[in-house]
Parts: C-alpha cells; sequence; structure tokens
C-alpha cells in the first residue's frame, strides 16, 4: 500500500437552504460547489479525477452523480455511500483505499446532504423498532446521558459546557451554521427535548457538502505542507451491543473503542499524540462519551478535564475546534468530511482565528445509524 496525500478540501457554508433563511439550494448545488472549492484547492481539473465516492443519506437514487453532473460527466467510476453519518467517513474510506492500492492515482471523496426538518429519521431501525418509538435518537441519548452521569459522575453544568464551548469555537468558523455564542443559563433555559437534554444540548440539522481530492504524492501540486493520510478505519457495532445508544450497559469495546485503537495501531500514535480531534457530538453530553472511548482520558475524567479547559482552543487537547455538531451543524452525509476537512485545514496552518498552534497530528471520529463508526488519523 503506498502513502496518501489529501491535495484539496472543499467545504460549503452549513445552513438551512431553504429559499428563506439562506438562499435555494439543492443537495447537487451544494455537492457541485464542494467539490469545485476542491478542485481550486489542489490546483486539478475535472479530468484528473479518477474515481469518486459520494456519501449521504436521504439524496435518494444517484445522489453523487447528481452532484457531479454539476462539475462533468467524464465516466469515471461513481460509487454512492449511505452509511449513516459516518457516509462522509466510508467515502472518504473507499477513496483512500483505490489510491492507497494503486487502482487510481487520483480519488474524490464527498459528502452532502439537505436535511428532512424534525428528528432525524433513523430509518436503520426496523419498522416494528421504530413503531414503539425505539428510533427516537433524543430519547436514547438521554437515557445514555443518564447512564454516565450515574456511572461516571457527569453533570448537566458539564454537558452544558460542552455547548457553550463548541459554540465558541463555531463563531470563528464562517463555515458554521451557530455564529453566536451560547452562556451556560441559555443552555439551562431551552426547551426540554428528552430530560435531561435540552434543546442547546442537541446538535442543530443543517444542509450542506465537503469535498477531499486524495492523490499519491507524485501528483500533488505543491510539497509543502503535505497532510497525509495515517489512518482511516470503519468498524460496525457487535451483536448484543449498541444497537441504538439508550441505557444498555455491556461491558464489551464499544465501535470507538475498536475503530480508534486499530487507527491508533496503523498510524503508529496513540490518544497522547493527538494534537487536534474532531469527537462526534450529536449531542453535547456524547462529547465526553466520544473522548473517553477515544482514549483521551478516562470516563470518569472526562468531566472534570472539560470544565479545567482541557479540550478548549488553547488546552492540552483541543476538541471539536471547528464547532463540532453542535456548532457547526449536521448534515448527515457530509459531517465525516466536514471533521477531516477540519484536522486538514489545522495541520495545514490555515484555520484563521482557531488555529491550534504547531498542529501536526489530528483524529476525526464519526459515528453513525446501523451501528458505523469512522476514525481517520492525518499527519502533516
Amino acid at each position: 500500500m503506498r502513502e496518501v496525500v489529501i491535495a484539496g478540501i472543499g467545504v460549503t457554508k452549513f445552513d438551512l437552504y431553504d429559499g428563506e433563511k439562506a438562499p435555494l439550494k439543492e443537495s447537487y448545488d451544494l455537492g457541485g460547489e464542494a467539490i469545485i472549492e476542491a478542485l481550486e484547492y489542489a490546483g486539478m481539473e475535472w479530468k484528473d479525477i479518477q474515481s469518486a465516492y459520494i456519501g449521504s443519506c436521504y439524496q435518494g437514487v444517484g445522489a453523487g452523480q447528481q452532484a457531479i453532473k454539476e462539475v462533468g460527466l467524464t465516466g469515471i467510476p461513481i460509487v454512492n455511500i449511505e452509511n449513516a453519518c459516518s457516509s462522509g467517513g466510508s467515502a472518504f474510506r473507499l477513496a483512500y483505499r483505490d489510491v492507497a492500492a494503486g487502482f487510481c492515482d487520483v480519488a474524490l471523496a464527498g459528502g452532502l446532504e439537505k436535511m428532512p426538518r424534525g428528528l432525524i429519521q433513523a430509518t436503520s431501525w426496523r419498522e416494528w423498532e421504530r413503531r414503539l418509538g425505539f428510533n427516537v435518537q433524543p430519547a436514547s441519548y438521554a437515557m445514555a446521558a443518564v447512564r454516565h452521569m450515574e456511572e461516571y459522575g457527569s453533570t448537566l453544568e458539564q454537558f452544558a459546557k460542552v455547548t457553550v464551548k463548541n459554540r465558541q469555537n463555531a463563531v470563528l468558523n464562517p463555515k458554521a451554521r451557530f455564529q453566536k455564542e451560547v452562556t451556560i443559563e441559555e443552555v439551562f433555559n431551552s426547551r426540554m427535548i428528552s430530560k435531561p437534554l435540552r434543546l442547546f444540548n442537541c446538535c442543530p440539522l443543517a444542509d450542506g457538502a465537503a469535498a477531499a481530492i486524495l492523490c499519491s504524492k507524485d501528483k500533488v501540486n505543491s510539497n509543502d505542507r503535505l497532510v497525509w493520510v495515517a489512518a482511516t478505519v470503519l468498524s460496525s457495532g457487535v451483536y448484543g451491543h449498541e444497537r441504538g445508544g439508550g441505557s444498555v450497559n455491556i461491558k464489551l469495546p464499544g465501535r470507538t473503542e475498536r475503530s480508534s485503537r486499530e487507527a491508533y495501531e496503523i498510524s503508529g500514535c496513540g490518544p497522547e499524540d493527538m494534537d487536534i480531534v474532531q469527537a462526534y457530538d450529536t449531542m453535547s453530553s456524547y462529547e465526553l462519551v466520544s473522548i473517553a472511548e477515544l482514549g483521551l482520558c478516562k470516563h470518569e475524567d472526562a468531566g472534570p478535564l472539560l470544565e479545567k479547559g482541557y479540550f478548549d482552543l488553547d488546552g492540552k487537547i483541543p476538541v471539536n475546534t471547528d464547532g463540532g455538531l453542535i456548532g457547526r451543524g449536521h448534515p448527515l452525509g457530509a459531517t465525516a468530511l466536514a471533521q477531516i476537512a477540519e484536522a486538514f485545514f489545522q495541520l495545514r496552518d490555515e484555520a484563521g482565528p482557531r488555529q491550534v498552534p504547531g498542529a501536526k497530528v489530528g483524529l476525526c471520529h464519526s459515528m453513525g445509524a446501523g451501528p458505523s463508526c469512522t476514525v481517520t488519523i492525518l499527519k502533516r
């Protein structure tokens, strides 16, 4: 397997493109914008792309072809990936494998989504399970939050602090949906969604797209500050465990633990080597779970370390430097690639006011129903 670098990245602003709050745009419009931006960043033309993998969840048949049609149909293989919130990360992994294995020299990974309004439609559950309400995600995460509070002593104040931190970071990211900070009081005063989680504990839906161009080193146009793919791992759940959150507590390594361990082994890095981390925070309570399962700390230490600023922009291990799902927004198919984009910009020293000085290694972590999980480690 040969080494693979990221030549270019493109990310749209995450917003509600409904013609009212933002101009009316479809998912293929957003996907085309992200692809063009990635090509411009890489200094490449569309004819240079030899294969494409496009992740999405709710965009129907041929979503990738529809987006690429905005750029140009050239007969290359286009594969559509639906893997819940890990769709974009799964597309990235497949594009990486194409280049690493020598099937092609330049590949595109993309993710796009125009989200249905309302609660996320978790259609991975069987019909009878959905009728019983098992797929109501705020409820599942609420049960997991209560379990975490009982077992590890995390608090509602700590969950609120995650929101405050991530919204502060989002203000520094012009591509994030939310551009306004919130206080702990505002989190506590927001309406209850599923006890103990309130509105501001929940990530906002958004429409958006992201794209990455991966290639062999000899195809990149500049050797300045190259960002390498050190590892990109995909895993699923284990029978009888991790069906969909909730309060079930089986002492087996979960998908995040298994994916991160494999990524650390492949990359030759450990959690102590991470300069920035993009952790899955679909609910603010779950960021504490994610950072512990990624091996950054023990579960019982996650909340206290958060309170000490350990995961702030200027902390020991900055987490969700671009605002995360809580601040940036969550267009399912694009989320994992947006995380990869943030790590890329950080390692390239191009993250502007949210830049972490001297960042050289970054980890991106996304989870999805099914269940699925992707962990990607980038190095400079």
